[in-house]
Formats: structure tokens, sequence, C-alpha cells
């Protein structure tokens, strides 16, 4: 395996070595990446308060509106002077005005990502075959899978996106990163001669653009994207039932209260979103934005086959052991809180002849550009997890909590999986939620 396939580890527990100057360094680019300064500011209204009363009260202030939504009583602006957040504050149909936060996709730490491969042939992904895919029955047929992500690259061979998109940037849904392509094949890759399989190879994917070429987006955005998506998920074909959101931020005091109600109002409309955990280990998918929130299923990423061993004092990383980067938490039933289930986004995880390091070999899926990559996080491990819902609802399973409920009792391994991670840094602090299961 090519090492330009791989992405560099965490240390075994109890190993040091000169790579330690490598990780201080991506270890202060990631925080650095995630630091909390807001974009601009949403603006909440009175429940009620017209579109076109919420255009006219940013008028008045002077301000730059965004995003007027239909969701959720609210509109985005950019910054506000001193003036224009004056006025804002003593318009009486404003009840809130909250920053705008940064938001960012959960696969940028740290990324796996090979070379560009063009064969003829289809390969069966590692995590695929992890989550039980080929297998006889449904194959997302008829469901429609919103890919809130960096975009779609539409002319892929094995891609095959509805002409229904939104982006929050105007001109284009197409994928200027790479990370929305990757995703989009994880769950509906065709099942074709070529390239790659996904879970649900038959369902239709509806890209939403919110984040840009530099993997960012923020609130606003991505509340323009489940306003597209509650604005549109009846009327496309087929309707939109299911959200991958391979993308989040930390949470902050006080912390966005338009976001949640627009993922409140997508939940009661029966619509399941997927979002990643997170891919700190350092801290809970409670503290995490949206995979804290209780109306959606946050997903950690495990490794989908043993890891090779290169060091004698120690035992390979095995297949469903959590990946050195996963966000973890115990789920808590009566909260709704917590790692729903687990699933693969590194292919394996291997350990280095000195024993100091590990490496991690990614997911293989779809490229912008054409052909395949690799990519770590679970960013990867989200998709695997919205395939196995589009093949549920196609077997006429509806309803948040009925197909959370059925993706946790029908899991591999409960009790058991994930399996800890021999790394440092790492302290699984969730429950053996297992892996998985397509059915």
């Amino acid at each position: 395996m090519e090492k330009s396939q791989r992405s560099a580890g965490r240390f075994l527990r109890g190993r040091l070595s000169t790579a330690v100057i490598t990780v201080l360094a991506l270890l202060t680019f990631a925080l650095a990446a995630n630091a909390q300064v807001p974009t601009g500011f949403i603006v909440m209204f009175q429940p009620g308060t017209a579109e076109a009363a919420r255009a006219d009260s940013a008028q008045r202030a002077g301000a730059v509106m965004r995003f007027n939504y239909s969701i959720v009583d609210a509109i985005a602006v950019t910054a506000l002077d001193a003036n224009a957040f004056a006025i804002l504050q003593q318009d009486r149909s404003v009840i809130a005005i909250i920053p705008d936060w940064p938001i960012y996709g959960d696969g940028a730490q740290l990324p796996s990502i090979g070379p560009a491969a063009t064969g003829s042939t289809q390969t069966i992904p590692a995590g695929v075959k992890r989550v039980g895919v080929p297998r006889r029955g449904s194959n997302g047929n008829g469901i429609g899978v919103a890919i809130v992500d960096t975009g779609i690259n539409f002319t892929h061979r094995d891609l095959a996106p509805a002409n229904r998109w939104f982006s929050a940037f105007g001109k284009s849904c197409e994928d200027d990163n790479g990370h929305g392509t990757h995703v989009t094949g994880i769950v509906a890759a065709l099942d074709n001669s070529v390239d790659v399989v996904g879970v649900a190879p038959s369902a239709k994917p509806y890209c939403v653009k919110v984040l840009n070429s530099t993997f960012t987006g923020s609130d606003s955005n991505l509340i323009a994207g489940l306003d597209w998506i509650f604005r549109n998920h009846a009327i496309v074909s087929p309707r939109i039932r299911a959200v991958n959101m391979s993308l989040g931020r930390n949470g902050t005091l006080n912390d966005d209260p338009a976001l949640r109600a627009a993922v409140r109002k997508l939940y009661n409309l029966g619509i399941v979103m997927l979002v990643a955990a997170g891919n700190d280990p350092s801290l809970e998918v409670s503290q995490r934005v949206p995979a804290g929130y209780p109306e959606v299923l946050a997903i950690a990423a495990t490794t989908a086959v043993d890891g090779q061993n290169s060091c004698l004092l120690a035992s390979p990383i095995r297949a469903d052991t959590a990946t050195y980067f996963t966000t973890d938490g115990r789920y808590n039933p009566n909260k709704r809180i917590g790692i729903t289930i687990s699933a693969p986004g590194d292919e394996e995880e291997d350990i280095d002849i000195l024993c100091s390091m590990v490496s991690a070999l990614g997911i293989l899926s779809t490229r912008a550009g054409g052909g395949t990559e690799r990519r770590s996080g679970t960013s990867m491990a989200t998709p695997h997890v919205t395939g196995i819902v589009a093949r549920l609802m196609q077997s006429g399973m509806s309803g948040v909590e009925n197909i959370r409920g059925f993706i946790r009792s029908s899991a591999d391994r409960i009790g058991i999986a994930p399996l800890d991670s021999p790394t440092t840094g790492y302290s699984f602090d969730g429950e053996r939620e297992g892996i998985a299961r397509a059915p």
C-alpha cells in the first residue's frame, strides 16, 4: 500500500518518537482551524413575522441580508456595525441576535487521501463490505438523500445526483473540494462495472452545498441548506427522506437556537438526519453541533479490517476498533443524546516498525474529477449509516426513532465493539453500541 494513501496517526500509548514535532504541528493547525470567530449574525424574530417584514427590518438597520428563511423565523446578515446592531436590538419584532459561527467538514483533520484510481472494474470498498453490502433485497431505490456538504461532482461516471440542488454560495453545486463527492459515493455510488459501489446504490443523492473549497461554511449556510430541504423535500422526486451531514463544530455557550429549531423542524417531518460525531477524542459528542442534538443520529468511526503490524511488541489494531480520531459519548436513551451507532471511518490502522506511531488507510470512494481516492474521518463513517437508512426506508420503515431503534438493536457486536484504540490521547467513554449493519 502506497505511503501517500495513508495519514499520520497518534502515538501508541507510552511511546515517543522524533515524529512528535510533526504531530504537534498538525494539532496546532487543527486547533487554529476550529477557532470560533463568528462570520456574521443570525437575527431571530417573533414567531409568525413575515419574511417581507424581516427584510424591512434589515433594510431599516442598514444590514446586508444573506438569507431569509422559511424553516425558522430568522434572517442571516453580514457583520453589523454598532448603529445597525442598536437599531435591530430596538426592533420589537426581534427576539435575539446571535453569532453566526463557522462550521467545518468532519473529514478535515488528518485526511488520508490517495492518488486517483480509474480502473475498469468495480471494487466493493472494505467499509461497504463491513456493514454487510452487497446483500440481496433493498438498495435504496426510490429514496432521496440530501448530501449537505461541499457539493457533488455531477459528471462523475459512478454517481447519478438529482438535477435539483441548492448552493449557499449561489452559482453552482459542483464540488470544489472533493469531500462531498467522496461522501456521496459511500452512500450511493452506482452498482455498475467501474470504480466503487455504495451502501445504497439506487438511492438518489441531492446536492446541498453549504461548505466551500476550503471546507468551511457557517451556521447560516447550514440553516439555508436545511431550509431548502424543508421547502423542497416533498415536491422533488424521489422525496428527500434522509440527510447526511458530515460536518459540525464545537458547541458554544447559549448556542444557536435558530439552527436547533431548523433541525427540529425536519425531525418533526420524519426526515432522518445523520451527523458525523467529530474527529476529536478529547470531546464528548454532546459538546458538538449539530451532532449533540437529540433529533439527529450521531455516528462515530471504527476500522473496517484488521491492520498491519510491523512492531513485534504490540498486537495488531483489529477491525471494529474505534479510530484514533473519533469523538464518542455514551448514548442516553432518555435524552437521545450520544453516539447512535459506529461505522467504518478508516479501512485500517497500522503500527510502524518503531512501535511508536499508528497510520491510517482511508475509506475508498469516489473522487471529484473522476476515479476514486481514500479519506478518513467520522465524515466517512456517517454515509455508511445514511445508506443503511435509505435501504430501511425502501423496505417500508419510517419514523426517526423507529429507525434509530432498529439500527441500534440490529447492530453487529453490540456490547463488544467499538474495541479500544491503543493510541495515546484516546479514552473510550461511550457504550459498546456495535457496528451498523445493513438490512
